[in-house]
């Protein structure tokens, strides 16, 4: 069975029942299984991970946009995750038996279904991108709903599909074709923003980091922290616990520590078990010896 992953980013993350709507619309689509649901209050924004076949992922999908854009008004939306979109970001994701062009090709008939049935402007990022200059989604996010009307009036970002000015409430929607990734944050003993954000330059790639990780410094202001929050794009090339080690070091170069570390959405086992191999110094480690792996040779 062909098997795509699709975690839409939902501009939602404090009111519970518009969340666990959303949810429920994801659910009752056929040929597809809702995997996991977090949210977080600072960012007001949620993380939903389905997967299933094609036909399956764009029903839960088109599903899930009706249900968002009735539901969320960016226009009183406030959070400390950048944002465009109340249905913000839609990645499609390989898994077992479809390849990324299947991906791409899926991403732009959803893209335009988005755009056909709600009105909503559709970009294109990733390997879906139609433009050099949208592949990077913080490129096209830049300037969030806030500056969207002004930033779509220019000719080079005309969207995708749909038109070409934001939906007064909904804003736009960013969808593509992506490898897996794993959204992970590291939450520091501190109130310090600046420190946040002066290690999110250090280990970003943009800003002569590490090659595949993404990421920016916020502060939770329910908790009194500050978080470097990260998208790693490759875990194989740049793995979770090396990442940690650095942002562990930087911290400690301006007397703060590491609070906690979190995993938002789904993981794959391969990057806990080289982190398990790491810190445990397990010599000749091999992910055979895990009972569950070893259970489904």
């Amino acid at each position: 069975m062909a098997i795509i992953e699709c975690v839409p980013n939902v501009s939602e993350g404090r009111r519970t029942e518009a969340v666990a709507a959303m949810a429920d619309a994801v659910r009752a689509a056929a040929g597809v299984r809702l995997l996991d649901v977090q949210s977080d209050a600072s960012h007001n924004r949620s993380v939903i991970t389905l997967a299933g076949d094609a036909a399956g992922v764009e029903r839960a999908v088109l599903a899930l946009v009706e249900r968002a854009a009735a539901d969320i008004d960016l226009r009183t939306h406030r959070g400390e995750h950048p944002r465009m979109g109340a249905v913000d970001v839609v990645p499609f994701v390989p898994i077992d038996g479809v390849t990324m062009a299947d991906c791409v090709a899926l991403a732009k008939k959803v893209g335009a279904a988005i755009a056909d049935r709600f009105a909503i402007p559709v970009y294109l990022y990733e390997e879906a991108a139609t433009d050099p200059g949208r592949k990077n989604l913080e490129d096209i996010r830049r300037g969030e709903f806030e500056g969207l009307a002004a930033k779509m009036t220019a000719p080079e970002w005309k969207p995708d599909f749909g038109p070409a000015a934001p939906h007064p409430s909904a804003g736009a929607t960013v969808v593509g074709a992506r490898m897996p990734l794993i959204a992970y944050n590291i939450n520091l003993a501190t109130n310090r923003l600046d420190v946040a954000k002066k290690i999110a330059a250090a280990i970003r790639q943009s800003s002569g980091g590490f090659r595949f990780v993404k990421a920016a410094g916020f502060k939770l202001e329910d908790r009194g922290i500050v978080q470097v929050s990260m998208n790693l794009t490759n875990y194989e090339k740049t793995p979770i616990f090396r990442v940690f080690e650095v942002v562990k070091r930087e911290a400690e170069r301006y007397g703060v520590q590491v609070l906690e570390s979190e995993i938002v959405g789904l993981v794959p086992a391969a990057a806990l078990n080289a982190a398990a191999e790491y810190y445990l110094q397990i010599e000749g480690f091999k992910p055979e010896q895990v009972l569950e792996n070893k259970l489904k040779t």
